[in-house]
């Protein structure tokens, strides 16, 4: 092994190790103000699992408030999503460890499976690469497959740093406020055709967009 690749190895171990951690300690500090949370508390009375849904650059606080939850999360299988798993579990996820890239059917295929278990399954819908806010199929198809309802999810962080990245990544400051709204829940009709599912998978992108700004207004 080169001097190279064995610094390499030793960053992923630090990381693996440190990163995980401090997103516990950060995500510990926060103090949460939840709006419609009793949307939650009735799902959960019925024994009812749903698809959770927030925005890649607001995931931070989506991943930690869900994973209180019976849930589960895809997270790819490279390197980086060694360390995002270590820290999903840390917040109570099953992690499925597959790939959005893979021409969807495998990704689908392990989601729905979770689903049909009876977890929770938290997405990042315009997740991996973007367009950033930009709804893609994946939750509108899992709800149509299994009947499972959608709730879409508003964050908004008092105090924040915001990341030159594609998703414009928020990062919660320690101990910020932080205001998350919660949608009713959206069942998807499993015989919708082709062009109303992509209507729907539309309006759906711009109430999770309202949502965010209603956090906002709120925060």
């Amino acid at each position: 092994m080169s001097a190279k690749e064995i610094k390499r190895a030793f960053l992923q171990s630090l990381g693996n190790l440190v990163v995980p951690n401090l997103a516990n300690a950060l995500a510990k500090s926060l103090k949460f103000n939840f709006l419609n949370y009793e949307i939650l508390d009735s799902l959960k009375e019925k024994n009812q699992n749903y698809i959770a849904v927030f925005w890649h650059g607001k995931m931070f606080a989506g991943w930690y408030v869900f994973g209180r939850e019976k849930s589960s999360a895809l997270v790819s299988k490279s390197k980086d999503g060694e360390i995002l798993s270590r820290a999903l579990k840390k917040w109570g996820y099953k992690v499925i460890r597959g790939s959005s890239h893979i021409g969807g059917k495998e990704a689908i295929e392990l989601m729905k499976k979770s689903l049909e278990d009876g977890y929770s399954l938290s997405i990042t819908p315009d997740g991996p690469t973007g367009p950033r806010e930009v709804m893609k199929a994946g939750a509108a198809v899992l709800a149509k497959k299994t009947g499972k309802p959608i709730i879409l999810t508003g964050i908004c962080y008092k105090k924040k740093r915001i990341f030159n990245s594609w998703d414009k990544f928020e990062l919660p400051r320690f101990f910020s406020e932080v205001v998350i709204k919660f949608s009713e829940p959206v069942y998807v009709p499993s015989d919708l055709d082709y062009d109303q599912t992509d209507a729907l998978i539309k309006e759906l992108g711009k109430r999770l967009s309202e949502l965010n700004k209603s956090a906002e207004e709120n925060c």
